[in-house]
């Protein structure tokens, strides 16, 4: 093979070579920050990842917000109308954030199926909710939270 035919195959080849590494990082990157979104209903019936983050959404159970008078740690439940998580948090809450309201949460689960939070969002309008937590919402009328 010509000398020059060589180098241009070389060049060829390291070019196709960092190409793919560069995509495979993209791709890892993209995995690593992918969040996904599961109701109560999905976390209990152990759809959701043990050791990633990712968001659970519903409704706060009236009657369940638990705040301690020493720091800024807040536990309470949230449900989809069928099944409820227990949600931990420490920190400042959102304003809009009320028994009843509908929140989004992003977390992990621990070990006793508790999802602590690391981001709480509450909805700023009254007529919005996620379309997940909306369609399983109106599934089934709740019969154990308080009113």
């Amino acid at each position: 093979m010509h000398p020059l035919r060589k180098r241009r195959l070389f060049l060829i080849l390291t070019m196709v070579a960092g190409i793919a590494v560069a995509a495979g990082f993209a791709l890892v990157a993209f995995n690593e920050n992918l969040m996904f979104f599961f109701t109560p209903t999905d976390v209990q019936a152990g759809k959701a990842p043990q050791n990633r983050l990712f968001r659970i959404g519903g409704m706060v159970v009236n009657g369940s917000v638990k705040k301690s008078t020493t720091n800024t740690d807040v536990e309470f439940d949230l449900t989809d109308n069928e099944k409820v998580v227990t949600i931990k948090y420490s920190g400042i809450l959102p304003d809009l954030f009320r028994e009843g309201q509908g929140i989004i949460a992003k977390g992990k689960l621990n070990h006793n199926g508790e999802f602590i939070a690391e981001e709480v969002l509450a909805k700023h309008d009254e007529n919005y909710m996620p379309p997940e937590v909306a369609a399983t919402m109106k599934k089934k009328k709740p019969a154990y939270i308080k009113e």
